[in-house]
């Protein structure tokens, strides 16, 4: 399986029925396709809206996701302003939010918004949403494109925010902050821990319950 799909196929089994979910850009995008039958979320646009959906059929003028993208709308969409949009997260209303990565530390720090020297569109509203939802969700692949590490002891980059990670994925492990500790929880089919540790240079626990992913969909 692709590492991306692996990745989003994961992460929508942390998604609970009646979530508001605001999802980042490009990877995160593919979780909805992967969400099991029986649970239904409310994404949260930081551009304007509640209810954000698939597209079906032709684009509507105007209507575009966070990322500038065409996109759809469930009945009983809501549409505001920023500063609504921004009070919704900042005031503590995300239940989840997910985001992709460059980097994640043993610290659950995130950078994810820039590479000093190349130019960045802007942070956007990744601040505010890892400060403001109640849970972080990282999605990302494991290694960098050369191979290197991208979860580490400390992160490089500049910062997006400062200990407000609980979990994140790749396509090769799942891990966990249990205790302030970055804890390996689960494994990819046939990854073994040692093979996560070789890849991974954040120091990090194995959790005693430990296990392959159990990777189900609604599809």
């Amino acid at each position: 399986m692709e590492a991306k799909h692996l990745i989003a196929r994961r992460v929508a089994q942390e998604l609970k029925d009646g979530d508001v979910v605001n999802l980042g850009i490009g990877l995160p995008t593919l979780i909805p396709c992967y969400l099991p039958a029986d649970v239904r979320i409310t994404l949260q646009s930081e551009n304007g809206f509640l209810g954000l959906g698939p597209l079906e059929g032709a684009p509507l003028p105007d209507l575009v996701n966070a990322g500038g993208m065409p996109c759809g709308m469930k009945p009983g969409t809501a549409f505001f302003d920023s500063a609504m949009s921004f009070s919704i997260i900042r005031g503590g209303h995300v239940d989840v939010t997910v985001l992709g990565g460059l980097q994640v530390d043993q610290h659950g720090n995130l950078a994810n918004w820039m590479v000093p020297g190349k130019m960045v569109p802007g942070m956007g509203g990744a601040m505010d949403l890892v400060t403001g939802a109640r849970n972080v969700i990282v999605a990302m692949e494991h290694t960098t494109r050369d191979g290197g590490p991208r979860i580490l002891r400390q992160c490089t980059l500049p910062l997006t925010a400062a200990g407000k990670v609980r979990v994140v994925v790749t396509e090769l492990a799942v891990f966990r902050f249990i205790d302030g500790r970055l804890t390996l929880t689960e494994t990819a089919p046939g990854v073994t821990p040692v093979q996560v540790l070789a890849t991974t240079e954040a120091e990090f626990v194995v959790s005693p319950d430990c296990h392959p992913m159990q990777l189900t969909d609604g599809t």
